[in-house]
Formats: C-alpha cells, structure tokens, sequence
C-alpha cells in the first residue's frame, strides 16, 4: 500500500527548493535519494496545496500544504538509536556541537544502516524532554572530520540554520593540498553544480550554476620538490557541496587525499618518506576546525572549535607544515 505524507511548510523552508525540502523531510525514507524525489515529483506524486507540482525547482513559501505519495516500494526504515563514542564540544538545551570524526556517515544510508552519526545522537538523545530530536544543521562528508551542529527540535533547527546562513556566523576548515600556494591569501570564486553524468560529482564553471566563494589563507607551506604541498585555512561564505574540495582543485591546489577531485600528486614528489606519507594518508585531508555563530535563543556568541584529529596532525608533523 502506498504511503502518502503531508507536510505544511515552516519559516526554515520558505523560498527553499521542493526537492531539497522533501528530501530533509524524508530522511527516515530509505529510497527517498534526491533524484528519487525529482522523478516522484515529476511523476506527479507532489501535490502543492492540492494542486500538482511538476517541477522539483519550486519554491516553497511559509504555509504551503505539500503532500506526497509514496511508492510502496519506498519503505520506512527506522532509525535505532546506538551506543557510540560521541564528542561533544558544546551542549546547552537548544543545541550541541560534535567533533565528527572522519570515517563515520553523518546519516543512515541504503549502504550504511548502522553506526552512523544520528544513531549516535538518538542514543545521546534518550534521556531528552518529549518533542525533542536531534538533526543536523548542515553536513560533513564522510571523510571530513570536525565541528558539526545539531539541533535539539525543529524550531532551533529553522532558527540555527538563519544563523548559521547570517554574515556574522562563520565557518573555518584546514586543509592540506598539493601545489605552489604562492598566494599568502585570497578568495576563490567559482560556480558549482552536479555533474549531469554523475549526479554525486560537483563541477565548476557551469554556465547555469550557483555563485559560492571560499576566502583562503595560507598557514605553512613546504617545496615540496616537483610538487609543493601547503596548509590552508578555508573560511565559507557560501556552503555548496563539496566547495572546498572542488574550488581548490579548480584552482590547482587539490587535497592530499581527496580521490574524487584530487590526484594522486604523491608519486611525483622526490622525498620518498614523505611521498608514502602521504601516499599513506586514508582520506581527503580536510578538517572542519572552527564554527561561529549567533545563539538563536540566548543571542549570544557560541564558538566551537575541534582539534585536528591524530592522522591530521600526524600529516602536519611527517609534512613539517606545523
């Protein structure tokens, strides 16, 4: 039997794209991927107060009615809450900060059911007042490790994610990329989009594709012989997918490690101890280091920062960019 959801749009979602409002909606929905949700939607399985949405573009404006009917194929999973080592940085009634480490999925997948990071919060979670549930305001990847913040209900989601959208909240990360980082700093403007023939790749310089900039500063840097290797401390004023990742790739400077956007640039470099060093080195080397931000509530300013985990700074020491 199909399952049909109603959803009434809240001020977090308005002028927000339908796709991307189901798609956070839905995240208990195994196959709702956001491809998946486009095909519903053009399929004419959206309705917008009952009136068929056809385009998965569409704005959402405050008080929207949208209804969605579920394939039958489309089944629930439920998310258990488990027993997993957690950092926290920063915890108060509205919300937290978590010190992801790199390795863990931030959310179940068809893939990865288990272990991910909102298990782990659902476990924290337990002994919260009713009506409370952890979400996430915003993602890491996979291979991405550091600061991370949650909300503790809707409203401080909706809230924190104004915040978080606010020229006052900032958002630093380090990363370690191959190249001669002339440059002592910078910004780095590029537009973004999916690849149209692999809709997780992201690509620049897309004639139709969205503004973002990533402002740079370069911490350390070593020759490197053939190659050069530095340290950058990347700060967002936008927060595409893969920004970092992609912008310094676009600009010349790939992340050690980074095997979507990067190269294998290790094997050219003549030192042979730190060409297996970072040969060696399992993933992207990017660190979300630092977040700050306007408490939705206490208006206050909350700074979270989360030292580099020990492959990280095992890297800074083997490359003597510390």
């Amino acid at each position: 039997m199909d399952d049909v959801r109603v959803i009434r749009i809240d001020r977090g979602d308005v002028g927000q794209r339908l796709d991307l409002v189901l798609q956070r909606h839905l995240h208990d929905v195994t196959a709702a991927s956001r491809t998946r949700i486009q095909k519903w939607i053009e399929s004419g399985l959206v309705t917008v107060n009952e009136t068929p949405a056809t385009r998965p573009s569409r704005r959402t404006t405050h008080g929207d009615l949208v209804s969605i009917t579920l394939p039958a194929g489309a089944r629930r999973a439920v998310m258990a809450a488990e027993e997993l080592p957690l950092s926290v940085i920063f915890e108060d009634e509205h919300l937290l900060a978590i010190n992801k480490p790199a390795g863990m999925v931030v959310h179940p997948t068809y893939r990865h059911p288990h272990g991910t990071l909102m298990n782990a919060l659902l476990w924290h979670a337990r002994d919260w007042p009713a009506g409370s549930r952890p979400s996430l305001v915003g993602r890491l990847d996979r291979f991405t490790s550091g600061v991370l913040i949650v909300a503790k209900s809707r409203a401080t989601h909706a809230a924190l994610q104004r915040a978080l959208g606010s020229a006052r909240s900032s958002k630093h990360y380090l990363a370690v990329v191959y190249g001669r980082v002339n440059a002592a700093r910078g910004t780095l403007d590029a537009r973004l989009s999916r690849s149209r023939r692999e809709r997780r790749t992201v690509i620049s310089d897309a004639a139709s594709a969205s503004p973002s900039q990533t402002v740079f500063e370069r911490l350390h840097r070593v020759r490197a012989p053939r190659v050069g290797l530095a340290l950058l401390c990347c700060r967002l004023l936008t927060g595409r997918t893969h920004q970092i990742r992609v912008h310094l790739a676009a600009r010349g400077w790939p992340i050690v490690g980074d095997s979507k956007y990067g190269k294998p640039l290790w094997a050219e470099i003549q030192d042979r101890s730190l060409s297996a060093a970072l040969q060696a080195f399992p993933r992207q080397a990017l660190h979300s280091w630092r977040v700050s931000f306007e408490h939705p509530i206490a208006h206050t300013t909350v700074v979270c920062e989360a030292t580099p985990p020990e492959d990280f700074q095992r890297l800074l020491i083997d490359a003597n960019l510390r």
